[in-house]
């Protein structure tokens, strides 16, 4: 605990620094340069936190922390939303300590606290699913029935559990979202009137017409979110309403109703859902990556840090790396070309998008920010302002927008399709049996060549050589494995599963399956998946009674899997009739 404080100080203090520097620079450099550096700053300091992050959890181990808490254990959401509420300490400390340049830059008169809060604000709505989704599973889980246990527990049951939370959170997210941001009706007057009046116009309903509180309220911005029009809002800032013409807010409220009319908020819900399954499709991938890396681990594990935390902090690297490609590269590529579109639809509402330049112009001055700044979601104001400029003299940009981004989708798709097609082939076709049978063994020989005294890759090897039913070299691999390493639980336990079970009779050996299974629990006693080995092993016996109990044991301990243990009390049970 007491690293974890020297950390965070150290983290603290030079985050402050640095930033202290920076803004002493804002009155003797450039603004471009300044907001170059400031940005560049955010970004290699929020990297540090994540990395900082990684220490507390695969380093200085602070989950061992948490363990004493039985709260945490009953919900598991909970220690994680404790660990997630962690990072974003880290986050807010580097918003607290880089307001007085964000202030500077952007000649915004908000208080440090409301510009950190409303940093925070943003990550909710991504957090709030997360805490639902996991929250409810924990919820059912602990509840004293077994169908919605065993149910979660199935592949098809957790694909149908996401599938329709996501659609549910689609829904109804936005009405939960606009409370986190404490957001209030817009009071009746001109402005709500002429917004309600543009929508009535476009054909588009809505729930509230709110105001929006972002950074105090003091950006020129406005937003809406909802898919059905019964849970969707149209969003104003008090900057927008007091700072543009009339004309102005109609060519920015027009803009957002194109992200309507173009249905831009059901294909950010694809996009979402088109990263799981790349996600769940790199998956086996990146367990191949980490097996070929072994002795990269290895030689770190040296330095006393533990195999498994190393393991498990690159398996999370590499699927945030994984997730901020995706998102940064082709969720913003749609997100620019989305905004361009949303720009473009103004011509549907008017005859000339000359407010909305008009707009984008004050946006510049007000905000001090350089035109023609880059921005992963959106083009820059000069870009978009040149766009209009085209669209101005030929409407037929337009269409070519459009087209664009229809092929673009087309594309997205097939590139989808490939590569789930690719994660169902490596997962359950012939393709993922080739890599196993071929690839797989000959990566792992070739490290054991390399390291023939690790128990854990000749362990690993006969997992695999189970796996493809080449049931001698299994039980010759566990062996080995047994003999440099005899009090490992896995290995016993794994070779006790396949006397136990094997289709072979001619390597089903219930007394060995007995023995060993018992001693995997002697060292292992909480481990579900040995009592439910031990539990085989007693019934193969003609122990149905001790089975029996064993396994009502591994249900009571189990969180997954729990519809495998089901089924096994219920074969157990069924041969006492």
């Amino acid at each position: 605990m007491m690293l974890f404080v020297i950390t965070t100080l150290l983290f603290t203090v030079l985050t402050s620094i640095q930033f202290k520097r920076l803004e002493r620079q804002v009155a003797r450099d450039h603004h471009y340069i300044i907001d170059n550096r400031f940005n560049a700053l955010l970004t290699r300091y929020s990297i540090l936190a994540l990395a900082l992050f990684a220490v507390d959890i695969y380093v200085l181990n602070l989950s061992l922390f948490t363990k004493v808490f039985p709260v945490f254990k009953l919900i598991p959401t909970l220690e994680a939303l404790f660990f997630v509420i962690l990072f974003i300490g880290y986050l807010s400390i580097i918003w607290a300590l880089a307001f007085g340049v964000y202030r500077k830059l952007n000649n915004l008169n908000i208080s440090r606290s409301a510009f950190v809060l409303s940093n925070i604000s943003f990550a909710v709505p991504v957090l709030l699913p997360w805490v639902l989704l996991s929250g409810i599973s924990d919820i059912l889980f602990a509840l004293p029935l077994e169908w919605p246990k065993a149910w979660l527990s199935s592949t098809g049951g957790q694909v149908s559990y996401f599938i329709t939370f996501l659609v549910l959170v689609s829904v109804f997210g936005p009405a939960l979202i606009h409370r986190f941001w404490w957001c209030s009706p817009l009071e009746n007057g001109e402005y709500r009137s002429r917004i309600a009046e543009l929508c009535q116009k476009a054909g588009v309903k809505y729930a509230d017409i709110l105001y929006w509180p972002i950074f105090g309220g003091r950006m020129i911005t406005a937003g809406v979110m909802g898919l059905f029009y019964k849970y969707r809002y149209i969003l104003v800032t008090r900057a927008l309403l007091q700072s543009l013409e009339p004309d102005e807010m109609d060519a920015v409220i027009g803009h957002e109703i194109g992200h309507v009319k173009k249905k831009h908020l059901l294909f950010y819900l694809f996009f979402f859902a088109g990263y799981m399954f790349i996600a769940f499709a790199s998956f086996d991938l990146i367990v191949y990556l980490l097996i070929f890396t072994e002795p990269a681990f290895r030689t770190l594990s040296k330095i006393g840090i533990s195999q498994t935390s190393l393991t498990t902090g690159v398996f999370s690297v590499i699927m945030i790396v994984n997730f901020l490609i995706y998102f940064r590269f082709v969720f913003g590529y749609f997100m620019r070309n989305f905004e361009r579109q949303a720009d473009g639809y103004v011509y549907q509402l008017f005859e000339n998008a000359q407010p909305l330049i008009r707009t984008f112009r004050k946006i510049a001055a007000f905000s001090s920010q350089p035109s023609d700044k880059p921005n992963w979601h959106h083009f820059s104001i000069s870009e978009r302002v040149r766009y209009l400029e085209r669209c101005e003299a030929d409407r037929r940009w337009i269409t070519r927008q459009d087209n664009k981004i229809r092929k673009s989708l087309v594309v997205y798709a097939l590139g989808l399709l490939l590569v789930v097609t690719v994660g169902y082939q490596i997962n359950y076709g012939e393709t993922g049996r080739y890599i196993s049978e071929h690839v797989l063994v000959q990566i792992i020989l070739n490290e054991i060549e390399k390291s023939p005294e690790n128990p854990k890759l000749i362990q690993t090897l006969g997992d695999v050589y189970y796996n493809i039913k080449q049931y001698p070299k299994a039980i010759d691999a566990y062996k080995s494995s047994l003999a440099m390493d005899p009090d490992n639980p896995t290995t016993l336990n794994n070779l006790a599963w396949l006397y136990a079970t094997c289709e072979d009779d001619r390597y089903v050996d219930k007394a060995m399956a007995l023995s060993l299974s018992q001693q995997a629990l002697a060292l292992d006693p909480d481990a579900p998946h040995i009592l439910d080995t031990l539990a085989e092993s007693l019934f193969i016996n003609g122990r149905i009674d001790e089975a029996i109990e064993t396994e009502k044991r591994a249900l009571e301990l189990s969180n997954l899997d729990r519809h495998i243990y089901l089924k096994q009390l219920e074969k157990f049970q069924n041969a006492l009739r």
